[in-house]
């Protein structure tokens, strides 16, 4: 899977956790949940979605490779091959 496609999965299943925010705006590096003010809960809704659209599970200890825009893209190619 190529990067845009992952950032066109990625950002439409933000629009749909922050309806309000535009995620095409995020710097690769800046905080996804802080530049978009998502909570937690949101987060974790967030990386379901992206589980449940690509096949790729993202566990809890992971979490910190994912909070940015740059290290989601990253990790998810690794993984999606």
């Amino acid at each position: 899977m190529t990067e845009e496609k992952l950032k066109e999965i990625i950002f439409r299943e933000l629009r749909q956790i922050a309806p309000e925010a535009d995620p095409t705006i995020l710097d690769p590096d800046e905080n996804i949940r802080q530049a978009l003010d998502i909570d937690s809960y949101d987060f974790l809704q967030f990386l379901i979605a992206i589980d449940e659209a690509i096949g790729v599970d993202i566990p809890e200890a992971d979490y910190e490779n994912v909070f940015t825009l740059r290290g989601l893209l990253r990790y998810l190619e690794v993984r999606v091959g």
